[in-house]
């Protein structure tokens, strides 16, 4: 992992009958529409909330 990297994210599934833990999540990428793209830092707390919910995003680009 790079200083400064970025890592880039989709949401690809909906958060219609999913927990309420697994929308805060969304909500605390910056997502919550579908198919919205976010760019963030690549750090280990972004890549573990991706960990949690990997069935509703997908990783465009390291």
């Amino acid at each position: 992992m790079a200083k400064n990297s970025t890592i880039t994210i989709r949401q690809v599934g909906s958060p219609i009958r999913r927990p309420e833990s697994q929308r805060k999540v969304l909500a605390g990428l910056g997502l919550g529409k579908m198919h919205k793209t976010v760019e963030l830092q690549d750090t280990p707390e972004v890549r573990g909330a991706i960990a949690k919910i990997p069935h509703l995003v997908e990783v465009v680009a390291d």
